[in-house]
């Protein structure tokens, strides 16, 4: 079985493109399955031994250990897609995981800032310095474009097209689109370029890489968890509300688009989403502030 999973990941990896975070999502939540299958054989069983109840006993034991709904859901659609490929490739005749129900999950509207606590917070940065510099173009970016952080972290210098105000962005399955930014990014990316140097000489020579668009302190490219680190640095300094992530800021460009009247649709072009139906969430969120709104203001609501 272990080595079906490897021949799923690769097929994942070569031919669906998948990033390398849900590659690792992956192969962790199907090592996991593994894992549970050792505990409860003797011997690992065949992929064809493996049945609907099997799979049951394993949702059973993760709610068991106070895993989160989400999580489960995200590892049975692990094992749903594992053994799909598995019936595609003609080792199964059937798709065991079919036939075991996702749990329920609250929906959950996305958190966004309003634009004024947008603006607030991606002014924080301190521009005296070279790092804060780096971080007020991040911050504007995110907030102007509605990149995924994932994809923030893989732009390059070659990505931007600060004339024309453009970004070309790659996301999901690897791929991309283009979205366009306004003068408050352009001109703090143009700030950050202004020092970018200083940050890429602190790179050892083997690992310098002149295209890479944001470099941490090391002088290499920047990860997601440093900007989620950084995220969270200037909401302490904010003082501001403490459920903001990076992603809040796309949620917020989202919100605030559909708010000004932009069509759904070409919010969905600028987001990335593969389908109409992720982005119809900020419908949602659009309609509570309306209701809030006509609440506040109706003298009969």
């Amino acid at each position: 079985m272990e080595q079906l999973i490897e021949q799923f990941l690769e097929h994942l990896r070569y031919e669906r493109n998948v990033s390398a975070h849900t590659l690792r999502n992956y192969s962790s939540d199907l090592q996991q399955f593994v894992d549970f299958l050792k505990q409860t054989s003797e011997t690992l069983p065949e992929v064809s031994e493996i049945d609907h109840l099997t799979i049951r006993e394993w949702l059973g034991a993760l709610h068991a250990a106070q895993k989160k709904k989400a999580s489960i859901a995200r590892k049975l659609a692990a094992l749903r897609t594992f053994f799909q490929f598995l019936v595609r490739e003609g080792l199964l005749e059937l798709n065991p995981a079919k036939l075991v129900a996702t749990p329920r999950l609250e929906k959950k509207l996305p958190t966004h800032l309003s634009i004024e606590e947008a603006i607030q917070f991606i002014e924080t940065p301190d521009l005296e310095t070279d790092l804060g510099k780096r971080d007020r173009a991040m911050l504007e970016l995110m907030y102007a474009t509605g990149v995924r952080v994932a994809e923030l972290t893989t732009l390059n210098v070659s990505d931007v097209d600060l004339h024309n105000r453009l970004i070309r962005v790659t996301g999901k399955r690897r791929k991309q689109r283009i979205v366009p930014f306004g003068e408050p990014a352009a001109d703090a990316i143009r700030g950050y370029l202004a020092v970018r140097e200083k940050f890429l000489f602190n790179a050892p020579i083997s690992k310098r890489d002149d295209e890479v668009l944001f470099l941490n302190y090391q002088g290499t490219r920047i990860t997601t968890r440093s900007v989620g680190r950084m995220v969270e640095k200037y909401i302490r300094i904010c003082a501001g509300r403490h459920d903001v992530s990076p992603h809040a800021l796309r949620h917020s460009f989202a919100t605030h688009l559909l708010d000004s009247g932009a069509d759904l649709r070409d919010i969905q072009e600028l987001l990335g989403h593969a389908r109409l139906s992720t982005t119809q969430i900020y419908t949602h969120v659009s309609m509570e502030k309306l209701v809030e709104v006509y609440d506040k203001a109706h003298p009969k609501a």
